[in-house]
């Protein structure tokens, strides 16, 4: 990767920007809050989480699916408002990222490519401004593919207008960057906030 290559900067929004939207962990805070089986409902929601994320069925499908199959003494709407108040900014990533963008790189496209349901992806983008980091969003919920197929990072590239080498990835799944370097594209897994700045700051703005 030449750095005076790059056009364009592809990024995950969860774990690199903002917390993961609908993570184990937030499922597993939300059995003790609600007082319900987390084995019983991860295993619904592993079955069927991947076609809510394709945007296939709403969000209220999938939480008829996973809780609501049965009576409960919570409603869907408070389950809905838990699930939206677990999306935080990760530190100091999210405003770094936006101000690098408009201060740093006028000039370079950044493009979101993010597996997420579409009432999760609406929320997170208005709720945290992210029209502030990029320019376009891929989002499994629109395109009907999620990461790591191969072809939402094929299609990423068709959007942009650009081939492989004068992209970047960032994602903090290694598993998923993988698949990005597959399909040809730059790519580096984020790890902590400090590393992604100085390799973006050192190696990007590189001559």
């Amino acid at each position: 990767m030449k750095a005076s290559n790059i056009k364009v900067i592809f990024s995950d929004i969860g774990g690199v920007l903002l917390t993961n939207g609908w993570g184990h962990e937030s499922r597993q805070k939300a059995a003790q809050v609600f007082s319900f089986d987390y084995n019983e409902m991860n295993y619904l929601h592993e079955f069927i989480f991947n076609i809510y994320e394709i945007g296939k069925i709403t969000l209220d499908t999938y939480l008829d699916t996973v809780l609501f199959y049965r009576p409960r003494d919570f409603t869907r709407e408070d389950v809905k408002a838990f699930m939206f108040a677990q999306s935080q900014e990760l530190p100091e990533m999210l405003n770094w990222f936006s101000d690098w963008k408009r201060t740093q790189q006028p000039d370079l496209k950044f493009i979101a490519i993010n597996n997420e349901g579409r009432e999760l992806n609406e929320y997170r983008i208005k709720k945290f401004k992210l029209h502030r980091c990029f320019d376009a969003f891929i989002s499994s919920c629109e395109v009907g593919m999620r990461k790591p197929d191969p072809g939402i990072f094929n299609l990423a590239l068709g959007i942009a207008q650009v081939s492989s080498d004068e992209c970047l990835y960032i994602d903090d799944r290694l598993l998923i960057v993988e698949a990005a370097k597959k399909a040809g594209i730059n790519a580096i897994q984020h790890k902590n906030t400090e590393g992604t700045k100085k390799f973006l700051e050192d190696y990007v703005l590189a001559e």
